[in-house]
């Protein structure tokens, strides 16, 4: 048994559930709701390191998917519940983290714990007014959103605890919502979460959940772009990879995607690479991720036009400037939105190809960005099996 385990001790330090009883509606909406087009860098701390960079995409008008933060402020509330603090530090304190199975059976049972444990009514009211404000503004009612979890610690130097929280793809109704935020503060509690918790020395009560609600996107096609060329680091172009739908049969190796290489001076495509595509992942109208395959006469078809490429390319473009750097961007052609609207960005980071020296192009180079593009738009609970 662990000595020195980790004991939270969250309670002291938080404000007591009557405190916000008396207070406006509106006021218990900024302490609980960051919208994404609203938010401001000191809020940060609140909001996690995803959240932060969804908002700061949005702070710099780019085209994200709308939504906002569930902050660090609501996840506090559930350890105002002494029974809940108690139950956790007793499961944590006789932890053995050298076993692993029992680390993922206090895992199991610390998770268990807080989903049946009910959210504060303050946060009850406050994710419910969001989530309706979200379906009104997109004119849609239970409106099909991805609910992330977005953790403070996920961006420290020394550590990366990005990956150990869950997310959870086309939820719909509020209800629902509350539920899978739930589980998302839960994940706090993964087994592989304790465990680098306990590796890295850092107490539990160290970090907290904050939890995005974001429109879900049904892409017509996705992909990755580089804002650089990944075969020899060439800055003047834009690598672009693409396929019809979502991007997880290029990560299975099932289609070789479309690639483009376009020229940032003369805003023109002067390679392109056209792969036969055979099938597709494609969304139901029950929100289920299902493989077709695709029509003849789309098979040999470019999965993006010229004019989405030029949009990719400056879309990449403006997240290089905005950051500073060269970027690995992942994007989608959303089905229900307007051409020349539909192309939007779902997450910017900095490209690692290049400055790791790693010379392959980027159809070799770019199936960790697919895969990526594959987590965010594609839930395993909604996948459908081949018949």
């Amino acid at each position: 048994m662990c000595e020195a385990c980790p004991i939270i001790d969250w309670a002291k330090e938080l404000p007591t559930v009557g405190s916000f009883t008396a207070r406006l509606v509106s006021d218990i909406m900024n302490d609980f709701i960051v919208w994404y087009d609203r938010y401001e860098p000191d809020q940060k701390p609140l909001v996690g390191g995803k959240n932060a960079s969804l908002g700061e995409m949005m702070r710099a008008e780019m085209p994200v998917p709308p939504g906002f933060a569930l902050t660090v402020e609501a996840y506090s509330m559930i350890w105002q519940d002494s029974s809940l603090v108690n139950d956790v530090n007793s499961l944590l304190s006789g932890l053995d983290h050298d076993d692993y199975a029992q680390n993922v059976d206090v895992s199991n049972r610390i998770r268990a714990r807080i989903e049946m444990s009910p959210m504060p009514e303050p946060v009850v009211d406050a994710l419910g007014v969001a989530y309706e404000n979200l379906c009104a503004h997109c004119d849609l009612e239970n409106l099909p959103v991805a609910v992330r979890s977005s953790a403070t610690a996920e961006d420290l130097l020394d550590a990366s605890f990005a990956g150990q929280q869950d997310t959870y793809l086309w939820i719909c109704g509020t209800e629902p919502v509350i539920e899978h935020a739930k589980r998302c503060w839960s994940s706090l509690f993964t087994d592989r979460a304790i465990a680098y918790r306990h590796q890295m020395g850092y107490l539990s009560h160290r970090i907290a959940m904050s939890v995005g609600v974001q429109k879900m996107v049904d892409p017509i096609s996705s992909g990755v772009a580089f804002t650089l060329n990944p075969s020899n680091g060439d800055r003047s172009q834009v690598a672009i990879d693409a396929s019809w739908g979502l991007g997880e049969a290029v990560v299975s190796g099932e289609v070789t995607p479309d690639n483009f290489l376009v020229d940032k001076v003369l805003h023109e495509v002067f390679k392109r690479d056209v792969s036969t595509k055979l099938v597709e992942y494609r969304l139901t109208t029950a929100g289920v991720v299902e493989k077709v395959e695709i029509e003849p006469d789309r098979q040999s078809q470019a999965s993006v036009s010229d004019a989405e490429l030029m949009a990719i390319a400056q879309l990449a473009r403006r997240a290089e400037k905005h950051y500073g750097c060269p970027q690995d961007v992942e994007w989608a052609i959303d089905r229900h939105l307007p051409e020349g609207e539909n192309v939007l960005m779902l997450q910017s980071r900095p490209e690692t190809v290049w400055s790791r020296k790693q010379t392959q192009p980027l159809r070799s180079g770019g199936t960790d960005s697919m895969a990526s593009i594959v987590s965010t738009l594609v839930s395993p609970l909604h996948k459908k099996s081949d018949t």
